[in-house]
């Protein structure tokens, strides 16, 4: 069987890859949550986890430059938003400090990234 090769360009770009990383790692943690989360923080961090690399994805394959910038400043909205639900599970107590603190270095190194990114758009 021959070896998949991603075709698009934003799949090449690290931060897609690293987006789509924490995306996935966002709903793993959530499914741990109560079930009384689950139409509200458990679906409100998947789906702003998700939003990540969907707006990645869809600013990349925009033909404009701002329009890639745009949706690379949704991204780190996104990510933020992420950020303030794992913060309400911590106070809840659905996650521990160390995961926490774990998560939240993922983001900002993540936000950086996105950021450094967004800056070299032309």
């Amino acid at each position: 069987m021959e070896e998949f090769k991603p075709q698009f360009k934003y799949e090449k770009l690290q931060i897609w890859q690293k987006a789509m990383d924490f995306g996935e790692e966002i709903f793993r943690l959530s499914a741990t949550f109560p079930k009384e989360e689950q139409y509200n923080l458990t679906s409100q961090a998947r789906r702003a986890a998700d939003s990540i690399a969907l707006n990645i994805a869809e600013g990349a394959i925009s033909q404009s430059n701002p329009e890639f910038k745009k949706f690379v400043g949704y991204a780190v909205r996104f990510l933020a938003e992420v950020l303030t639900c794992l913060e309400k599970a911590k106070r809840r107590e659905y996650l521990s400090q160390d995961r926490f603190r774990q998560l939240y270095a993922d983001a900002f190194h993540l936000m950086n990234m996105m950021q450094s990114f967004k800056s070299k758009i032309n």
